[in-house]
């Protein structure tokens, strides 16, 4: 049964390299830091000068619907981005539908501040987005006054008609979600008094990092159970600060499991954000036998980066557990893809998140291995995942549905296998990864797209 691609889809054949990788790389900036990166900068007083922002198609969404709403950003020929920002309050209502493309971050990041302005606004996005569910944003959002209407299910397109009067938000997650989380604490950022985030499980907090960056009143508690309580007194005055953005560490997972499966290879990836809510892949492989070193640590922007150097390595398996699914979450394909190459079973619990990216990251992640002479089941919301030697693997198709992580673990598999393995379009990697087949291609990676 044949399925449908774009009419722009590229698909491509990978075969394992026949030399090791090797070399020295930097992979694109941090998409959430990113997309943070413009949108706390247009809601501040002043000029933000972004170093390393990532250029992908959802970050360029970001930045177009800022501008829509009232910002000027504007690329200096340095790769320097250059944000005056509207002010805090201060935005425009948008003349168009704002479409934010395939980026669920960008989408629910923008809800919330489109809650707490007067104005009206409509935002869209591709075919896959439109899939998504926004209800889990909309149903906190909805106390600061803001009126939504959506598609059934809470999808979009999704009309918002904001409050100049929103009422501060007290809200426990009921998800362990930090794009729920962050639009809370922007629509909190135009209301009156305190708003308050109850976290049992910590996400990653790029957002309390750069709300205080700018300005803002935020306070963290933890409790005895490592939940997090999250205070933020409402319209501060943000001021203009600027920002250099660390690679991102969900992007450099995939050069790093190659390197890890293809034999005697060895790679250092510069600059990585080393967030400690954003590090749990690095956690796991070094449990499952990983080589993989951290040099040459430091403090830039306000996030710990370092450089990572990782050798080609015999795996093994383990059990990951759920409470660390929400500092890797994008991370389980291609850590999928190397538990297929490791000794024993690795089983990765809680990943009912993966069902509601992208794609159903989780099923299409089974389909990507099973096509590949995998043994994987799911169990629950766990995926178990019994390793097998190169030469058992590869020789199928991986569709990746529209969703860039699972094209590029398509590619982390091909390039492992002994086998070839068919990947039936890498188009829209520069979604988040712009330049990944040149980048792959310059450790030795042979990739022909």
């Amino acid at each position: 049964m044949t399925h449908a691609l774009p009419a722009d889809a590229r698909p491509l054949l990978v075969r394992a390299p026949g030399a090791p990788l090797s070399g020295r790389i930097r992979v694109p900036g941090d998409k959430s830091i990113s997309h943070r990166a413009l949108m706390f900068a247009g809601l501040a007083w002043g000029e933000t000068r972004i170093d390393g922002l990532l250029e992908g198609e959802d970050v360029l969404r970001t930045a177009a619907a800022m501008r829509a709403l009232g910002a000027e950003i504007r690329r200096e020929g340095d790769g320097r981005w250059v944000v005056r920002g509207a002010g805090l309050g201060r935005l425009r209502e948008p003349e168009d539908v704002l479409d934010m493309g395939n980026s669920g971050t960008a989408a629910r990041l923008l809800a919330g501040i489109l809650a707490s302005h007067g104005l009206h606004s409509v935002m869209t996005g591709d075919a896959s987005l439109r899939r998504r569910p926004m209800a889990r944003v909309i149903g906190p959002l909805a106390g600061t006054g803001a009126v939504f209407a959506s598609r059934e299910g809470g999808r979009l397109p999704l009309s918002i008609s904001g409050r100049a009067d929103p009422a501060p938000l007290h809200v426990r997650m009921q998800v362990a979600s930090a794009q729920v989380k962050s639009a809370v604490l922007l629509a909190g950022l135009n209301a009156p008094g305190e708003t308050v985030v109850e976290e049992p499980v910590p996400t990653r907090d790029h957002s309390e990092n750069m709300l205080r960056h700018f300005g803002a009143d935020l306070s963290v508690e933890t409790d005895g159970a490592g939940g997090r309580l999250i205070r933020l007194q409402g319209r501060p005055t943000l001021i203009a600060r600027d920002v250099s953005v660390p690679s991102d560490p969900s992007s450099a997972a995939f050069p790093l499991v190659a390197a890890l499966l293809v034999p005697g290879s060895e790679v250092l990836i510069e600059a990585v954000g080393l967030n400690p809510l954003r590090t749990g892949l690095f956690t796991t492989l070094r449990e499952m036998g990983a080589a993989l070193a951290i040099e040459n640590e430091r403090i830039e922007g306000g996030e710990p980066v370092g450089d990572l150097l990782v050798r080609a390595s015999a795996l093994r398996g383990v059990v990951v557990p759920a409470q660390r699914a929400p500092s890797m979450i994008d991370e389980y394909p291609v850590l999928a893809v190397a538990a297929a190459f490791a000794e024993g079973e690795t089983r990765m619990c809680g990943l009912d998140e993966l069902r509601v990216k992208e794609s159903d990251r989780l099923s299409a992640t089974v389909a990507l291995l099973q096509a590949n002479g995998a043994q994987v089941r799911v169990e629950g919301d766990d995926m178990i995942v019994v390793g097998r030697g190169a030469s058992a693997l590869g020789g199928g198709e991986v569709r990746t549905q529209m969703d860039h992580r699972l094209a590029m673990s398509g590619v982390v598999m091909g390039l492992a296998a002994g086998r070839p393995v068919a990947v039936d379009d890498v188009a829209f990697i520069d979604t988040s990864f712009p330049g990944f087949v040149p980048l792959m291609n310059a450790l030795g990676a042979g990739l022909s797209a």
